[in-house]
């Protein structure tokens, strides 16, 4: 890796990759599964049919019961009617997709009591395809394809309230998919009778396939595995950007901090929005697309209404209260005291300003990430995040940690670590359904472990005893034994105990996406290595396979 590692970027020379795998066509219905409406069996054309059966999938999903889906799913499943079909679907209510719930749950239940044998069979295909279509070949190596299959038609969950949950992800076509190879390979064949929208040769990205998706208009891609080379590259490079802030950070925090003085407002807005991205780990927040409906906000482009201003508040003074919507709309809830001069520009930025009003009315993404580019070559406002979040787990790692822990112990330190990263970044989940039923299983284990416990010490008091009276070699064996079987249930209790408070903490913030993709793995590796913790605890094979490179590059040492 330290050979290989380029300082101008990373490009490939060569590119040759099937395509990506395309979404098997739409299977009818059987015809004794039946929708219904008003009461009444109702055949529906295959496009309205297939839609429907999209929503009757989700049923038992608290989703469908939301007003904004309903009404979303019901005028884009009309739009796949036929005319007939139109004038006579008016009304949700009437509609009754409990047949076809019924079939695709009784499916599902087949598929997963297949004999071995058949499960083997489907096995094999599965990998058939992904030997076809899930490897590359790139600068003569052969490359793992991370997601090879595009997704296939349904309907549009997004995350918190999204207002355009319920809305058809259209079925993706060859037409719609852009290839990137290289000119001298094999370029991919499209599936007969369809034609790529355009085959380019770009060896300035990592993507091989990418196409328009029609609900966001965002852009998706077909990309490397995250476990290979130039993938791992990438990563690296991220976190020695992240790294080389640590030597000037404190040079930029005393100039923004002097720039809050500023007679110019376009610095003294520049120099807020920095202290709050740096102190808050906030998005900077960029310009969205054309259409785009979901009312996200990130630093630069907060309003008025987004933010209330406490002299006095819970007992601190100059508090600013946050609430606004988030990328993929998760709400952003805060009070954060901040300093006095702080405070008081803020005020002076909303004076005469409607709720509506930009807060930062001087200022975009586009010129905050100039300035920062001109302070350190390579630096933008999403780096702070990165290094925020990286020299926050160190920090708490070193003060959670207590080397004569047990493994669990250690763990549930280092998720709490996490955790405090997780909260900064504002990662938060719904509590996830089966939390209760999970938590009364996991309490109901922690109590037969308990009585076992209590077992187990009366039958070392009972060997013990019976060794006083006997004196013998295998009195003292069985006491022996019995002492090893209560240390052993010690010990069980003691994991099954940090679990349940490790998932009580947990249930309401999600601590993966922090994990992947704004802590330098390197911190984690070298944690593992230094207080006897098994990679694996940390890290699964797939994540392990991402960060081989950290794997092999850090030891014991090695500081963020």
């Amino acid at each position: 890796w330290e050979e290989e590692k380029r300082q101008d970027g990373v490009k490939w020379q060569q590119l040759e990759h099937r395509g990506p795998y395309f979404a098997p066509p739409y299977e009818p219905l059987p015809d004794g599964v039946h929708f219904y409406y008003g009461g009444k069996p109702l055949k529906l054309s295959p496009p309205a049919e297939e839609v429907a059966t999209f929503f009757a999938k989700m049923l038992d999903h608290e989703y469908t019961a939301k007003k904004i889906f309903q009404s979303n799913f019901f005028n884009d499943w009309t739009k796949e009617m036929t005319p007939e079909e139109r004038k006579r679907i008016k009304d949700l209510r009437k509609c009754d997709f409990q047949e076809m719930h019924k079939y695709f749950v009784e499916k599902h239940e087949a598929q997963k009591a297949l004999p071995k044998e058949e499960k083997q069979k489907l096995k094999e295909e599965s990998e058939k395809i992904q030997e076809e279509y899930g490897f590359c070949i790139i600068d003569g190596h052969r490359e793992k394809i991370g997601n090879f299959k595009i997704e296939p038609p349904g309907l549009f969950r997004g995350r918190g309230d999204h207002p355009k949950m319920g809305m058809l992800k259209k079925r993706v076509m060859p037409e719609d998919v852009i290839i990137n190879c290289s000119k001298d390979s094999k370029i991919p064949q499209p599936p007969p009778g369809h034609r790529w929208k355009e085959v380019r040769c770009d060896n300035t990205v990592t993507w091989l396939a990418s196409w328009t998706e029609n609900i966001q208009g965002s852009i998706k891609y077909i990309m490397l595995n995250p476990s290979s080379k130039l993938k791992g590259e990438k990563d690296w490079q991220k976190y020695e950007v992240a790294r080389r802030l640590k030597g000037v950070v404190g040079k930029i925090r005393s100039q923004y901090r002097a720039d809050w003085r500023s007679r110019e407002m376009k610095q003294r807005q520049r120099s807020v929005a920095l202290y709050f991205i740096d102190k808050l780990a906030l998005r900077a927040g960029n310009e969205k697309e054309e259409g785009e409906t979901a009312d996200t906000v990130g630093c630069c482009s907060l309003r008025v209404e987004h933010v209330a201003l406490h002299p006095w508040l819970d007992g601190k003074e100059h508090v600013v209260e946050f609430d606004f919507l988030g990328k993929d709309c998760i709400r952003y809830c805060n009070r954060v005291p901040v300093e006095r001069q702080v405070f008081k520009n803020l005020q002076l930025f909303m004076e005469n300003k409607e709720p509506g009003d930009d807060l930062f009315d001087r200022l975009s993404t586009t010129s905050l990430n100039k300035h920062l580019q001109d302070l350190m070559d390579g630096l933008s406002a999403k780096v702070f995040r990165t290094y925020n979040a990286s020299i926050t787990l160190q920090e708490q790692l070193r003060a959670l940690t207590n080397e004569e822990d047990s493994i669990a112990a250690k763990l549930l330190s280092y998720n709490r670590a996490n955790r405090a990263v997780a909260i900064l970044c504002n990662h938060q989940r719904a509590t996830p359904k089966t939390f209760e039923k999970s938590m009364q299983n996991l309490q109901a284990k922690i109590s037969a472990k308990k009585d076992q416990l209590t077992e187990a010490k009366a039958e070392l008091k009972r060997a013990k005893a019976d060794r006083k009276t006997r004196k013998d070699v295998k009195s003292k064996a069985a006491v022996e034994k019995k002492k090893k079987v209560k240390e052993k249930l010690e010990e069980q209790l003691e994991r099954l105990k940090m679990q349940a408070t490790d998932k009580e903490e947990n249930k309401q913030i999600a601590l993966g996406t922090s994990k992947l993709n704004y802590l330098d793995p390197r911190i984690s590796v070298a944690w593992c290595k230094r207080f006897g913790v098994p990679i694996e605890k940390i890290y699964n094979k797939t994540q392990r396979e991402k960060f081989a490179w950290a794997i092999a590059m850090a030891d014991e040492d090695f500081e963020f």
